[in-house]
C-alpha cells in the first residue's frame, strides 16, 4: 500500500512541477485559434498517456491512473494555468471530457454497451446462458476444445471488434469457467481475435477504415490496397498462430502462467478485485433452454450487419462492400442491437419463461453492468482527446517523414514500431493509422509493391499498439466481455503482444529487403511465422525447465 502511495505522490508532484515550469509562459489572454501550447508537437507531447499506462501498471489502479494522466495533459496544454487546464480537460471542443461524451459516435457506443449488458443479463435471467454451459460442458471435454471453441467463434465474428468482444464474453464465459480457464485467459483470447481478425477480414468495420483512410484524389484504390495487405499483416497473423501454438502445446508464460496455475485450482481471478460483482453468480430459472442464448445472439448478428450496411446506404442501392465502407458502426451497433433486445423479449415471453416485471429488473442490472468499461472508455477518450491537443500525432508524424528517405529498405519495420508505440501511448489503432497511410501513400505511390508492405506494417503496428494498451477501447471491451480486472489482462497480455512484436519487427526488416532488392517479398510471411514457433518452442523448454 505504501509502494502505491509513493507512487501517486511522486505522480501528483509531477503536476505540481509542470504548474511551476510552465505558469511564468501563460499569456494573459487565450485565443483558441492561434493558441499553441509549450509542447506542441514535441517529445512532451507524450507526457500524458505514458504517465497514465506506467501509473496503471504499477500500482493496478485504473481509474486514478487514468485521471493523472488527463489532469498532467491539460495542464501542459494550458502552461501551467489551473483555470484554463480546468476548462481544457472539462470543456474543450476538440479534447474535453463533456464534449467526449457528447460525442455522437461515443455515445452510440455507450449506448451499445448498456443494451448488450441488458440482453446478457436477460440470458442469464431466464437460465439460457447455465443452459449453454451444460450443454457445452458436455460437448466440450477439456480447456483445449473450451479454448479452441472461444477461438472459433472470435474468428466467426468479424464484424466489428466491439461487437466481437463482448458477444464472445458473453458466450463462452460459462464455458471457460467449467474448465477453469481463468478470466485473463479468456480476456486475451477474446482480445486477439478481435482486432487482428477484424483488420484482415475484407468485410468488417476496420476494412472500411482503412479504405477511408487512403487521401481523397490518390490513384490508390483503398479497398484493393487492403486486400493486398492482408498477407502481410504479419502481427495479425502472428497473433493468430501465436494463440493456436500455446493452446495446442497447453503452456503460458509471465503473468498469465501463474493466473492459469491459480485457476486450475479454483481461482479464475487470482487477484481480489471483482469489478462486475455479482453479475457471474445471479440465479436463473430451471427452465432455461440452450435456444434462449443462441437465437438472441444469431438475431443480434443478423441485426447489427443489417443495421451497419444501412448506415453504409445499402438500402439506397449502394452495393454490399460499399455500404460496409461507408458505414456508420456505432448507429449500425445500437440499431442491431436495440432490434436484438426487442425480438429477445419476445420471444422469451411467447416462451413463458420472462415476465414484464423480469424484463424491467435486467434493465438497471445491464446498466451497472456495464458501468465499469463506460468509465474506463470515457476516462480514455478524454486521455486520447489530451494527447491530441498537445499535437502527438504530428510529432509521431514529422519523424517518418523525416526519415522516409533515407531509411528505405527498413522502412516498414521503422513504420511498424512508430505505429506500435503511436497506438500504444494514445489507445487507438484507427487514429494511428489515419495519421500514418496518408504519410506512407505519399513516400511509396510509385513503387506499389513497397507500398502494400508498408501500409501492412503500419496496420499491423498500430493493432499491436491497441492490443495491449491499457487505454484501448478494444482492450478495455475485451475485459469487459470476460468480465476480467482490467489491470489483470493488460498486465498477463503485454508479455505475449512484445514476442509477437518483436519477432514482426524482424520480418518486416526481411520483408522491406526482398522488395527492395526485387525478391518475392511475400517469403518474409512463412520465414516470421518459422521465427515465431522456433521462439515460443524455446519459450516453451525455458518454463517446462523453471
Amino acid at each position: 500500500m505504501k509502494k502505491k502511495n509513493l507512487f501517486f505522490l511522486a505522480a501528483v508532484m509531477m503536476l505540481v512541477g509542470v504548474f511551476i515550469g510552465f505558469a511564468l509562459n501563460t499569456p494573459a489572454e487565450i485565443n483558441a485559434r492561434t493558441y499553441t501550447p509549450a509542447v506542441y508537437s514535441t517529445l512532451g507531447a507524450l507526457i500524458p498517456p505514458v504517465a497514465a499506462i506506467a501509473l496503471a501498471l504499477i500500482t493496478k489502479e485504473v481509474y486514478t491512473s487514468l485521471f493523472i494522466g488527463i489532469a498532467s495533459g491539460a495542464l501542459l496544454y494550458a502552461n501551467g494555468n489551473p483555470i484554463l487546464a480546468l476548462n481544457t480537460m472539462l470543456f474543450n471542443g476538440e479534447g474535453g471530457l463533456v464534449t467526449k461524451l457528447a460525442d455522437r459516435t461515443n455515445v452510440g457506443i455507450i449506448v451499445f454497451l448498456v443494451i448488450l449488458g441488458i440482453l446478457v443479463a436477460l440470458m442469464n435471467k431466464v437460465g439460457g446462458s447455465a443452459a449453454f454451459g451444460q450443454w457445452a460442458s458436455k460437448h466440450i471435454k477439456s480447456r483445449i476444445g473450451a479454448q479452441f471453441a472461444t477461438m472459433m467463434l472470435g474468428v466467426l465474428i468479424f464484424i466489428d471488434d466491439y461487437f466481437n468482444c463482448l458477444t464472445v464474453g458473453s458466450v463462452m464465459r460459462p464455458v471457460t469457467d467449467r474448465h477453469q480457464i481463468s478470466r485473463a485467459k479468456l480476456a486475451y483470447i477474446i482480445d486477439a481475435t478481435a482486432a487482428p481478425i477484424c483488420i484482415i477480414a475484407p468485410v468488417s468495420s476496420w476494412a472500411a477504415a482503412v479504405t477511408a483512410s487512403v487521401p481523397e484524389g490518390s490513384s490508390i484504390n483503398g479497398f484493393s490496397m487492403f486486400l493486398n495487405t492482408i498477407p502481410y499483416n504479419f502481427y495479425a497473423i502472428g497473433t493468430i498462430v501465436m494463440m493456436i501454438i500455446i493452446t495446442a502445446m497447453r503452456f503460458d508464460f509471465g503473468p498469465m502462467k501463474k493466473h492459469e496455475m491459480n485457476a486450475a485450482k479454483g481461482d479464475l481471478f487470482t487477484t481480489p478485485n471483482r469489478p462486475y460483482g455479482e453479475a457471474d453468480t445471479e440465479m436463473t430459472t430451471p427452465e432455461g433452454k440452450v435456444i434462449d442464448l443462441v437465437f438472441p445472439i444469431i438475431i443480434l448478428i443478423i441485426a447489427c450487419i443489417i443495421g451497419m450496411i444501412y448506415t453504409g446506404g445499402f438500402f439506397k442501392g449502394e452495393s454490399f462492400i460499399d455500404a460496409f465502407a461507408n458505414a456508420d458502426a456505432s448507429m449500425g451497433l445500437v440499431l442491431g442491437s436495440i432490434a436484438a433486445l426487442l425480438v429477445a423479449f419476445c420471444f422469451y415471453m411467447i416462451r413463458g419463461v420472462m415476465s414484464f416485471s423480469d424484463f424491467a429488473e435486467c434493465i438497471p442490472e445491464g446498466f451497472k453492468a456495464m458501468v465499469a468499461p463506460i468509465m474506463i472508455l470515457t476516462l480514455a477518450w478524454t486521455l486520447s482527446g489530451m494527447t491530441g491537443l498537445l499535437g502527438a500525432k504530428y510529432f509521431v508524424r514529422d519523424i517518418v517523414e523525416s526519415y522516409a528517405g533515407t531509411l528505405q529498405m527498413f522502412l516498414p519495420a521503422a513504420i511498424f514500431i512508430v505505429a506500435a508505440l503511436l497506438s500504444f501511448s494514445t489507445g487507438t489503432a484507427w487514429g494511428t493509422f489515419a495519421i500514418l497511410i496518408p504519410i506512407v501513400c505519399n513516400v511509396f505511390e510509385s513503387n506499389y509493391s513497397m507500398l502494400v508492405i508498408a501500409i501492412a506494417s503500419c496496420l499491423s503496428g498500430s493493432v499491436a499498439g491497441d492490443h495491449c494498451s491499457p487505454i484501448s477501447d478494444t482492450t478495455i471491451m475485451a475485459s469487459a466481455g470476460a468480465h476480467s480486472d482490467h489491470i489483470n489482462h493488460v498486465s498477463t497480455q503485454l508479455p505475449y503482444v512484445i514476442v509477437v512484436s518483436s519477432v514482426c519487427a524482424v520480418g518486416y526488416i526481411i520483408a522491406g529487403t526482398l522488395s527492395y532488392s526485387g525478391g518475392p517479398a511475400i517469403a518474409a510471411l512463412p520465414i516470421t511465422l518459422a521465427m515465431l514457433a522456433g521462439v515460443l518452442i524455446g519459450i516453451k523448454k525455458l518454463t517446462d525447465r523453471q
